[in-house]
């Protein structure tokens, strides 16, 4: 049943014919556009209070809206002034300029505890101080040694040195010098021994020349690995967008408002299902993927290896 607002405004119905004219259940269009079919009955019925709130249910009309292939401006302006949140200045101004009132009693238990709290931080900081002196002057008495413990110290050592017995000297003799060898006898000088004959060389052997090796050939380098894959989708207006890897793990699942980006790294292939294609760009390893054959009524189901 729809509400008194439903005929004033005619969003809804408007909405529900022409989804109607087409021959599409609840269920058709909310496994389209990923909607919820309770919020596809809240539009319809007008509702609007229980979507998300105004800037998600004018963004859901929209998109509703140009999946049935009608114009969303009018039904946009239509909602102007029902769906958008009501100014509550006026009356914050006017509950805050009304004056506060205080009694006597009050006031006096508030003198009275601000006086024990004062009487209170008195004591802790009088307390705090006598713990800081104490401590402070504990290292300094500890670190003086008493004058009995000096001269006791003294007298020890004192004793110490009259009780060690001196080391008599150690006299040192000079070393032994050595005899002088005894003369020996003249002897007389050998002849020299006769020169020898130098034997003449060997003709030097012609040197080898080998032919030179060719180089061997260089090994083919390997190719630089490809990077990680790399997939940007770009939202020119409110669509939705989800994402699958090669696992079946859902990587983006989500209603993405105009103006934003998602950037996705897995591994391929990619499943994508996005609405309002129209509206969206998407770029794989920096080349841009053309929507267009893969869009039926403003929805795109793709594939990406």
């Amino acid at each position: 049943m729809t509400e008194p607002g439903a005929t004033e405004l005619g969003v809804g119905r408007a909405l529900a014919e022409a989804r109607q004219a087409q021959g599409l259940t609840l269920a058709d269009v909310a496994q389209q556009l990923k909607f919820m079919p309770r919020q596809i009955e809240s539009l319809e019925a007008e509702r609007f209070e229980a979507l998300p709130g105004p800037t998600i249910a004018r963004g859901m009309v929209r998109t509703y809206a140009r999946f049935l292939k009608i114009d969303p401006e009018p039904l946009l302006q239509s909602m102007t002034g029902h769906v958008d949140a009501p100014d509550a200045t006026p009356q914050l101004a006017a509950r805050f300029s009304q004056p506060v009132p205080f009694s006597d009693n009050g006031r006096r238990s508030t003198v009275l505890y601000l006086a024990l709290s004062a009487g209170v931080l008195a004591i802790a900081g009088g307390l705090v101080y006598e713990w800081r002196h104490e401590r402070a002057a504990a290292p300094s008495a500890a670190a003086t040694p008493a004058p009995a413990v000096r001269q006791a110290s003294a007298e020890r050592k004192a004793v110490r040195a009259q009780a060690a017995p001196s080391a008599p000297p150690v006299a040192i003799e000079p070393p032994p010098q050595p005899a002088p060898p005894p003369p020996q006898a003249a002897v007389p000088p050998a002849p020299p021994p006769p020169a020898a004959v130098p034997k003449e060389a060997p003709p030097p052997k012609p040197a080898s020349v080998e032919p030179a090796e060719p180089p061997a050939p260089k090994a083919a380098e390997p190719k630089a690995s490809s990077g990680p894959n790399r997939l940007v989708l770009r939202f020119e207006q409110d669509a939705w967008a989800e994402v699958t890897d090669a696992a079946g793990r859902s990587l983006v699942s989500s209603l993405n408002a105009a103006g934003t980006e998602r950037v996705v790294r897995g591994t391929p292939p990619f499943s994508l299902v996005i609405g309002n294609a129209q509206h969206v760009k998407v770029t794989y390893n920096n080349r841009e993927v053309d929507l267009q054959p893969y869009v039926n009524v403003e929805v795109a189901r793709f594939t990406i290896k």
